[in-house]
């Protein structure tokens, strides 16, 4: 049997919030940021659950007929689910092979993980943040050298259209303006589906 994973929550029937048809959001705990305004802060606390690959198909396999009638699938979230990378490449092994693997990421990882990723996942939705370095520094407390390796090597994998790059507009960190310059240097490494939004703070 394989390896457990920390997982911090399982959420069904997600329309149209997580890729195509019907999906499944698997959220593994665990992050390398530590950014301001965290939508998931559990996700720094130690989980109080753990599956293996075989574990959640068994979980999950009750909404195969959504999966399949909708071409929906999984959804791996977090916390970071790209540090789960040999998990992901696991559970597709045993997953039915119509079932579609999204993945929603900061892609703040060791470019390991994606040589792992790159043949499994069918679409990446990626938190890109901000793509000014001081100002992704000051809001996550991590340099943003490991997100543009990993935008590097989704690009020259030449799978841009297969990602939807997610630039939120910071209370107190960016400004529309930046909003605009990060979307650009993105199209210029041939991305083309951005997500720009404004983070609301409660």
């Amino acid at each position: 049997m394989n390896q457990p994973a920390p997982i911090i929550g399982i959420s069904r029937h997600r329309i149209p919030t997580d890729g195509d048809g019907v999906t499944t959001l698997v959220a593994f705990g665990r992050c390398p940021l530590h950014c301001k305004w965290c939508l998931n802060p559990q996700c720094h606390r130690k989980p109080s659950r753990s599956v293996t690959p075989e574990e959640l198909l068994d979980i999950v396999a009750v909404d195969d007929i959504y999966f399949q009638a909708t071409g929906g699938g999984i959804c791996f979230g977090g916390g970071e689910p790209a540090l789960r990378s040999r998990f992901i490449a696991q559970f597709r092994k045993i997953a039915p092979q119509p079932w579609h693997l999204y993945i929603e990421t900061s892609l703040a990882v060791a470019t390991s993980h994606m040589r792992e990723l790159l043949p499994v996942i069918d679409h990446w939705i990626i938190d890109v943040k901000d793509m000014h370095p001081a100002t992704y520094l000051g809001y996550t407390k991590r340099p943003i050298d490991a997100l543009l390796a990993n935008l590097k090597i989704l690009a020259d994998a030449g799978l841009q259209d297969r990602c939807t790059l997610r630039i939120p507009l910071i209370p107190d960190f960016n400004t529309p303006q930046m909003q605009l310059e990060s979307r650009e240097a993105l199209a210029k490494m041939g991305f083309n589906d951005f997500d720009l939004f404004n983070y609301k703070i409660k």
